[in-house]
């Protein structure tokens, strides 16, 4: 399976391809007021960009747990600049990360690939259908509840069961709406609507996964599953951490990471991708 954006193909099962957040947003969980301007956001980009990311994903709506909902027009006003000047210095793939269909919709008119729902299309009833008729990759995340209440949903019979349950439906939802097969990329959603323990046994599950025949994105990075087990109260120090996480998810099928520490993150993949999928990358 391979999939081809603008210039850049992504070829499934070969290699480990690495997704930078940018975070256009005052209020995220680890870098919120960093890139919330014009300046400092192009800035990051071309700095993962020189450092070898694949793909960048702009958001402009914090997913941090409790976080408060925006308005529709907070968001367009976030993301669509940064989105338009970017892509008319570069032709690197870019996502957008919105739950929103008129943002995702704006969002791919300005120059963006790929939409990133962490609903998995469930919070905008008008989502799949928009991206069928924009007819582009999407994320299909695992969530519970939303932002704001998620960490309180956390009850399960079945962890992977009913989070392999819920992308089933939402694959097949998509795919009714016209979202070509080849244009659906899963997220287990690693610490959305989960708590610690059940954060590390997905992470320990992630080849389950690989049942649904599509290739999977997984965020670990700098995430709070980690707080108590490297005792870092600050998100930035659990980059380390974050290494050893991404390394377990290449090794148990993860086609996608997606990483703050995109320097760091890329010389991990470089190794991993050595041993477990014998690809070896050369710097230029």
């Amino acid at each position: 399976m391979a999939l081809k954006i603008r210039n850049h193909a992504f070829k499934w099962g070969e290699r480990t391809y690495l997704m930078g957040i940018l975070n256009v947003t005052p209020d995220s969980f680890s870098d919120g007021g960093e890139f919330d301007n014009l300046a400092s956001a192009l800035s990051k980009a071309r700095n993962m960009i020189d450092n070898g990311v694949d793909i960048i994903d702009i958001g402009g709506e914090s997913t941090r747990p409790n976080a408060e909902a925006i308005s529709l027009e907070t968001e367009l006003n976030r993301v669509i600049p940064v989105i338009k000047q970017l892509r008319s210095t570069t032709s690197i793939p870019i996502s957008i990360d919105t739950t929103k269909a008129a943002v995702a919709q704006a969002a791919i008119e300005a120059g963006a690939d790929i939409v990133n729902d962490i609903s998995g299309g469930t919070f905008d009833p008008e989502m799949l259908t928009t991206v069928a008729q924009l007819n582009v990759p999407i994320i299909l995340m695992h969530i519970r509840g939303t932002p704001k209440t998620m960490q309180k949903l956390t009850e399960y019979q079945d962890l992977v069961g009913e989070i392999l349950q819920f992308l089933k439906i939402q694959i097949e939802k998509a795919i009714a709406c016209g979202i070509s097969e080849s244009n659906i990329i899963i997220d287990p959603g690693i610490g959305f609507g989960k708590n610690q323990q059940q954060s590390i046994k997905l992470l320990q599950d992630l080849s389950k996964f690989k049942a649904l025949n599509l290739p999977m994105l997984v965020g670990v990075s700098r995430k709070s599953f980690m707080k108590p087990i490297l005792n870092q109260n600050n998100a930035k120090d659990r980059v380390w951490g974050t290494a050893a996480a991404c390394y377990s998810a290449i090794a148990r099928g993860a086609d996608i990471l997606r990483v703050h520490d995109v320097p760091e993150m890329y010389d991990v993949c470089r190794v991993a991708d050595a041993i477990e999928h014998n690809f070896i990358r050369y710097q230029n």
